[in-house]
Formats: C-alpha cells, sequence, structure tokens
C-alpha cells in the first residue's frame, strides 16, 4: 500500500517519526514528506537518511494554510505531532489544547480538502478516563478523527487511530529518565513501587501503525495486546545491569499521574472486538457501531470489562533487563 505513494508524517522529526520513515522507505514510496517545527532534527534527520525520497517541511500544525500546502497531492498521512509532557501540560494548557486539539483538527481538515487516502492519528494509554490535560487533549483528539468519518462521505478520506502507551526508550519515557539520572550520578526518583506501565517497543508500535493502515475501514481505534511491568522490577532490572550502583528516592507522585494505565475503559469494552491479534474500539454509537461492527462480522466482542496495566501479564526482571540491552538502553559512565 505504501509503492509509489506519498506520505507525510507531521511530527516527523521526533522519535517515531523517524523510526516511521527508516521502515517506510523499505517499501519503495515515492515521497515521504517530514513536517515538523524543529529544524535542527530535521538537518540531522536529513544527513542521517540521505535519501532522494525525503522531504522537509518546516511546519506547524496550528498553521492550517502551511499544512495545506505541505498535504499537496498526498495519499496518506501519519499523525504524530503533538505535545505530550503531562506536568508541562498542567501549567500550559492552552498551548496543548491549541496543538493537540486545534492541530489536530488542522491536519482533519486539510487532509479532507485535500482528498487524502487515510489519515492515522497516534494516540495514548493516558486518553482514557484522563485525569490531567494532556491525556484529556489526546481524547478529543481521538474522538475528531473518529467523528470525522461521519460528515466525510463525499470525500472519502479514512480517519482513524491507534492507541498504545509510552515506547520504551523513547523521548520521556521512565527509562531514559532513570538511565539519564544513574549517568549524572544521581539518585533514580521512584513515586510508587507498585505503579505498573504498559511496555511496547519501537518495533512492535510500528507493526500495530502498519496493521491499522491496512485495516481500517474508518472510525476504529487499534490497540495492541501487551504485557505490562511494575515501576520496581524496571528499577531491579537496570541494578543488575548497571555498571555502578545507584540509590533510589522516593518522592510523590506526580499531578495527573496514575498508579495503573488503562487501554479499554469499563464504557469501551462492550464497543471492542478481537480481530487479528488486537483489540479494536468501534465507535460508541449504535447506529454507528453496528454498521463498522459488520464490517468485522467474523471477529468475536470483548468478554472482559477493562484493560488495565495491573491486570495484564507481568514481564518478569529477567525479561525487563533482556529488553532494555535488547534496545540499548544501558547506563554508560
Amino acid at each position: 500500500m505504501f509503492k509509489d505513494k506519498i506520505i507525510l508524517i507531521t511530527g516527523g522529526s521526533g522519535f517515531l517519526g523517524q523510526a516511521l520513515t527508516k521502515r517506510l522507505l523499505k517499501f519503495n514510496p515515492k515521497t515521504i514528506r517530514i513536517f515538523s517545527r524543529d529544524e535542527s532534527k530535521q538537518e540531522l534527520m536529513e544527513e542521517h537518511f540521505q535519501d532522494k525520497r525525503l522531504r522537509f517541511f518546516i511546519g506547524d500544525i496550528r498553521d492550517k494554510e502551511r499544512l495545506k500546502r505541505a498535504m499537496k497531492d498526498v495519499d496518506i498521512v501519519i499523525h504524530t505531532a503533538a505535545l505530550k509532557r503531562v506536568p508541562i501540560a498542567e501549567y500550559n494548557p492552552f498551548e496543548f489544547i491549541k496543538t493537540n486539539i486545534e492541530g489536530s483538527q488542522n491536519v482533519i481538515d486539510v487532509c479532507m480538502d485535500e482528498k487524502v487516502k487515510i489519515c492515522l492519528g497516534i494516540s495514548t494509554d493516558k486518553s482514557v478516563s484522563p485525569n490531567n490535560l494532556y491525556g484529556a487533549t489526546k481524547l478529543s483528539m481521538e474522538k475528531l478523527f473518529v467523528a470525522a468519518n461521519y460528515f466525510n462521505s463525499s470525500r472519502n478520506t479514512i480517519f482513524t487511530c491507534v492507541r498504545y502507551g509510552n515506547v520504551l526508550g523513547s523521548n520521556g519515557s521512565v527509562a531514559p529518565k532513570f538511565i539519564q539520572q544513574i549517568e549524572n550520578k544521581k539518585s533514580i526518583t521512584v513515586t510508587d513501587d507498585s505503579m505498573t506501565r504498559f511496555n511496547i517497543t519501537i518495533d512492535e508500535s510500528l507493526d500495530l501503525i502498519f496493521s491499522a493502515l491496512k485495516l481500517a475501514k474508518g472510525s476504529e481505534i487499534f490497540i495492541p495486546k501487551l504485557k505490562a511491568y511494575r515501576l520496581k522490577d524496571l528499577v531491579e532490572a537496570l541494578r543488575q545491569i548497571s555498571p555502578k550502583p545507584f540509590k533510589v528516592k522516593k518522592i510523590s507522585i506526580r499531578m495527573g499521574e496514575k498508579i495503573d494505565e488503562l487501554l479499554l475503559n469499563k464504557y469501551e469494552a462492550p464497543f471492542s472486538i478481537d480481530s487479528k491479534g488486537l483489540y479494536i474500539l468501534l465507535p460508541p454509537n449504535y447506529e454507528t457501531f453496528e454498521k463498522v461492527r459488520k464490517l468485522y462480522s467474523k471477529s468475536k466482542l470483548l468478554k472482559f470489562d477493562t484493560y488495565s496495566s495491573s491486570q495484564s501479564t507481568l514481564l518478569t526482571i529477567p525479561e525487563l533487563k533482556n529488553l532494555l540491552i535488547k534496545n540499548n538502553l544501558v547506563p554508560k559512565f
């Protein structure tokens, strides 16, 4: 589906955008357009890839006119651009709303105007029953993407989303933060030993995105089946692979942080199916649900109420050690 296609990635110079670009280039696209605000990252990315199929567009998803220029003749849009840091969102709510909600609306509008074939949005487990502003903005993004299919019939753009937790090793995730603290000879700061988090590697997240692009009919949210880990087990895994010892400092839980994460809540599970190794949340609107459900007639509705990191299979300490080593997440001195 990517051969000879023009693909645009918003936030394309970020961690996920670069990983997507590397894999997409293997499928012989005509062009990949990298749309982002960061000129330094774009310059480094251009030097690293040195591929004539890449085009670099400086721009912000808040700027609708710039998006229109960038999306001319585009076939596929992968929308990764967002402000993501939970504590920063609590003190800068207007900026997160402008980017994560209004910016996503701009992406949707321009995709429809430019007759893009499919647009996929990247969401997060923090959008489920959100207790922080960042999660609320990502929930709003999901709602916008799902609703876009309702009034898009004459333009034929498919809008869909994927939803998963922090990618192991991505910017802002817990493992790199701990490793940085170890390398700077500081104590690891832990909020709660019993805290659990879903685990997904960058390759697994790419697999999910590619599956969603292939399967999407419109209005779905695709969710991977994931294992989870306890924070205390991650700390112990790091202790066993760290070349030097470190201390652990207990701190209070951050504003908007949860002890466990959810990928489906009790209101969404009844509208979700198990299909091809994925959970798929269908539109929780009866008429639309029945319409989309028919397209997945061979898939069964879920039998559980919630999908929580506390209820998932937990990674063992040896498994976490192997993951950290495999993903080059070992403290260096």
